[in-house]
């Protein structure tokens, strides 16, 4: 069961990393929301596919 949380987390980490690379901001926002996408883990996730991806 861990090992499913821990993919199932990975997986979101990346796609998020991709949602943020395609947005129109500059490359230094995109690399400091990535940063802190990967440092949150499960919270910067949540918040970003409930919150930020709606505002980026």
């Amino acid at each position: 069961m861990a090992k499913i949380v821990y993919w199932a987390g990975v997986v979101l980490a990346i796609l998020g990393c991709i949602d943020i690379w395609k947005s129109k901001h500059s490359l230094i926002e995109r690399i400091i929301f990535m940063i802190l996408l990967l440092a949150t883990s499960w919270i910067g996730i949540i918040v970003h596919y409930l919150y930020g991806k709606s505002h980026l």
